[in-house]
């Protein structure tokens, strides 16, 4: 079986088009292409702005992860991000991959911290909340959702008949967790509301919605169905910084992270408490609750139990309840 050729950039472009033309042929995300190209920006900008990266070698790369955990002191996933991306250039736009290990020197892994609610803090919390920012904080805590899980949920992936929510998640993957019977008259009721500003866009002529290119060639036309649109759209339609249409995009992750900021502080919780904290406390209160643990990594999306089990530290343990097996027994 024959090789696949592989892809090369335009040779007449700038080096940062042709990082981008690239990763739009190999489908990467927006927001990746968006980080690679500013760590690319930043690894040539250490040594000057002035070398093109074909002329920095395995050394440079070195110094500059280095000077990333020693003098900037970034954590070791930032240090990993900024890696993978000057890994990248080098071997898909320059066609010159690394040699060798790179020997740097590696940032220290910061002990993971869990913060999580309790529910007297809960209720607090969304009492300090409201409109649709509630709504979306609502399915953090209820369903366990990550920020941008929430962010990019399309009304398709609400089944309220089997309460059920379909999550695209890390590594794009699908999985299914549990819609709230509480928040599901309101979730509802914005539905509606959504469906009519996607019918006022198509009656303008617009009412496009970004689907990823396998599934635009898949299902063709989808992105004008109501079912694909976001669940929670911007309030004004943008220019796709790729296509250049003008489309209505999901809302930026921004406005619901200051919102919980505020309501965190309006309720006068003392915690370092954001959006993942939410997720976190969803979590906890489900082992507590006595859900399989198991059960709890399928709906949380974790490929690893070993993720789930640090939920197991912060949960509150009522050990008064437990049986001794020596009880019971004739001695």
């Amino acid at each position: 079986m024959e090789n696949k050729p592989k892809f090369t950039p335009n040779p007449k472009l700038k080096l940062m088009d042709q990082v981008r033309e690239v990763m739009r042929y190999h489908h990467y995300a927006y927001r990746t292409e968006q980080t690679y190209v500013q760590w690319i920006l930043r690894f040539i900008h250490f040594f000057g702005g002035k070398t093109h990266p074909r002329d920095l070698g395995t050394k440079d790369i070195e110094r500059f992860l280095s000077d990333l955990a020693v003098a900037r002191e970034v954590s070791a996933s930032t240090q990993r991000q900024a890696l993978n991306a000057i890994v990248f250039l080098y071997r898909d736009v320059l066609n010159k991959p690394i040699d060798g290990k790179i020997a740097h020197a590696r940032a220290k892994k910061k002990p993971k911290t869990v913060t999580v609610l309790s529910k007297d803090e809960v209720a607090r919390f969304f009492r300090c909340i409201d409109g649709t920012h509630a709504l979306m904080a609502k399915l953090l805590y209820g369903s366990g959702l990550r920020l941008m899980e929430c962010v990019r949920l399309r009304i398709k992936d609400i089944d309220f008949d089997r309460k059920r929510i379909q999550v695209f998640g890390k590594g794009d993957k699908w999985r299914s967790t549990i819609l709230a019977p509480p928040v599901i008259p309101q979730l509802q009721a914005h539905m509606e509301r959504v469906k009519a500003l996607h019918h006022a866009d198509l009656e303008e002529g617009f009412g496009e919605v970004y689907i990823p290119p396998s599934l635009s060639r898949k299902y063709r036309g989808a992105a004008r169905e109501t079912a694909w649109q976001y669940l929670f759209p911007s309030k004004n339609r943008s220019i796709d910084p790729r296509s250049k249409k003008e489309r209505r995009h999901h809302v930026l992750e921004s406005g619901l992270q200051k919102a919980v900021k505020l309501a965190v502080k309006k309720a006068g919780i003392n915690k370092q408490a954001t959006c993942h904290t939410l997720r976190h406390s969803f979590a906890t209160t489900m082992l507590e609750n006595g859900v399989n643990i198991r059960v709890l990594q399928e709906l949380l999306g974790h490929a690893d139990v070993k993720t789930t089990e640090m939920y197991t530290h912060v949960m509150d343990k009522d050990i008064s309840r437990l049986t001794s097996p020596l009880e019971g027994l004739a001695l």
